[in-house]
């Protein structure tokens, strides 16, 4: 009989997990597998920021909602979002990676039909707002777990893989929403999670194995610090969001919101620094790398909510796009975005992390400075470069952001960082779009009253204008209208148009100028590397 030991075959990846195998040791196999199924759920949370972009005219004819309303469809996912990624990182300690990701799917699957079914505007709002809550936690633990089981080298292709989708989605959210309230109904671009949410919820226990939960952390929990933060970040959203409509401090609630949102901050900040086991991780910021890569998530954050909410919005506007030319003229980010991979990934092998993420962010602010020259008559054809070079511009810059960021950082503190890291990201996208939609009002009654300074009876154009449009009213309705105010009304709209426009460019402008600030932050950086943490990190 032979005694020979018998060759034990590789282990498949769907067979069960040795327990004994830390995360970066198990197959290659089941951790891209792993990676790929909660990418899946981070996706669709990220996408479903925007996804509603380019069809809130469709729901709120469905849900009988004026404009005011309507902008909460947005605002209650963004401020439940915020409030709860921060969060993750205990959360993931307490109840596990794995764990928190599944039930996160589940509320986010079943919330995401809710919102399908809501029969008016306030049952969306809320149903919005749970979805936002409750999918949150899907968004920062994929940032984590790909620097927990993949390391060297792999690491660089997972952080460029989160890197593609987090810019992607945003970007790609008004694209397919469009398509979708076109060729069914607003109602499908919540339907569309019921699928792939479903299947990450089953697959995710069996392959991702990361790490163990810990119930009895429950009992020292940062209750107060979840509190204070809450406080502090919904307070803050609300009055970034209503500020605009509300004439800002005119308003006794945005004055309400905006003491307890500083002082709560403040309570927090201190806290923080001071607890034994805060909620996040404010100290990680002392980190160079971790500290400047926020800034620049931040800086990024601003780019890609505030380009994808100002593009809608002149299209809609001034152009009267439905929700299917929308979404079709801002695909040509995405297109680029995806040619620009292989690129991305070509030119790591000859080119420092810091390098390409410098270019990247050259590229995104030209592409942002591009739509300055903006004119009414604006259409995809002239969308095209400025949205090229901002598509190649978010892949070459973010994912060398991500792994600046948290590579610099021990595993022991990623959990509560990626969450810091990811606020950062949504958090300028908020103010961003605030301060963006402040000046849409100030300056468009600024350049409104400037071009009205030039316009009188006796400027030639102005007398040339007048009398076409008598002209045509008196072919069209003769006596039945007043031909001289149909005429003047004609004026006032077109001089609205040219002053909104002007303010869309301001707008840009302004933009553009956030990004020569992280272009300067690039030169106070460490060189990016893939191997561990820099001895400061600690």
């Amino acid at each position: 009989m032979n005694a020979t030991t018998p060759a034990v075959a590789p282990k498949a990846p769907h067979e069960a997990h040795d327990p004994t195998l830390a995360p970066h040791e198990q197959p290659l196999a089941q951790r891209a597998f792993a990676f790929a199924l909660m990418c899946i759920g981070f996706f669709m949370a990220t996408l479903d920021i925007q996804i509603v972009a380019s069809s809130l005219r469709d729901i709120g004819g469905g849900l009988s909602a004026s404009q005011d309303e309507l902008s909460w469809v947005q605002t209650a996912y963004l401020i439940a979002e915020i409030m709860v990624i921060p969060m993750s990182g205990w959360l993931s300690k307490v109840f596990s990676t794995r764990w928190l990701f599944v039930a996160s799917a589940v509320g986010f699957t079943a919330t995401s039909m809710l919102c399908g079914l809501a029969w008016d505007i306030n049952s969306m709002i809320a149903f919005r707002a749970l979805q936002g809550a409750l999918g949150a936690a899907m968004i920062p633990t994929v940032f984590t777990t790909a620097f927990v089981l993949f390391p060297g080298k792999q690491r660089l292709i997972a952080a460029t893989t989160i890197g593609a989708l987090a810019s992607l989605a945003p970007t790609l959210g008004p694209v397919i929403g469009g398509w979708i309230t076109d060729q069914w109904s607003w109602h499908w671009l919540f339907y569309l999670n019921l699928v792939p949410g479903i299947a990450v919820a089953v697959l995710v226990p069996k392959y991702v194995h990361i790490d163990k939960p810990d119930l009895a952390l429950l009992k020292r929990g940062d209750y107060l610090g979840i509190a204070l933060m809450c406080l502090f970040l919904g307070c803050l959203e609300y009055v970034l969001e209503e500020g605009p409509r509300k004439n800002w401090f005119g308003d006794s609630v945005i004055i309400a919101c905006t003491w307890i949102s500083a002082i709560s901050g403040f309570l927090f900040i201190v806290h923080a620094l001071t607890a034994k086991e805060a909620i996040v991780d404010l100290r990680a910021l002392s980190v160079r790398n971790f500290g400047i890569g926020s800034l620049l998530s931040f800086v990024t954050g601003i780019g890609i909510f505030v380009a994808v909410y100002l593009t809608p919005l002149f299209l809609a506007e001034v152009r009267g796009y439905s929700s299917l030319q929308i979404g079709l003229s801002l695909l040509s980010v995405g297109a680029f975005q995806l040619m620009s991979i292989g690129a991305y990934a070509y030119c790591t092998r000859h080119f420092s992390m810091r390098s390409l993420m410098l270019f990247g962010l050259v590229l995104f602010g030209l592409g942002c400075y591009l739509y300055v020259p903006l004119t009414h008559d604006w259409g995809w054809q002239q969308f095209l470069l400025p949205q090229a070079l901002r598509g190649i511009g978010q892949q070459f810059a973010i994912p060398p952001i991500v792994t600046m960021s948290l590579g610099s950082l021990p595993p022991a503190r990623l959990k509560s960082a990626s969450g810091l890291f990811n606020l950062m990201r949504n958090l300028g996208g908020a103010i961003g779009i605030a301060v963006s939609a402040t000046m849409l009002n100030d300056r468009l009654n600024f350049h409104y009253l400037r071009l009205n300074e030039h316009i009188s009876a006796g400027v030639p154009q102005v007398q040339g204008l007048l009398a076409g449009s008598t002209a045509h009213w008196n072919a069209v309705a003769g006596d039945a209208l007043d031909t001289t105010q149909a005429g003047l009304a004609q004026l006032h709209a077109l001089v609205l148009r040219e002053a909104l426009v002007m303010t869309f460019s301001d707008t840009f402008f302004m933009l553009s100028l956030c990004f020569v600030v992280a272009i300067a932050c690039v030169a106070f950086s460490r060189p990016i590397t893939m191997g561990g943490p820099s001895p400061d990190a600690h």
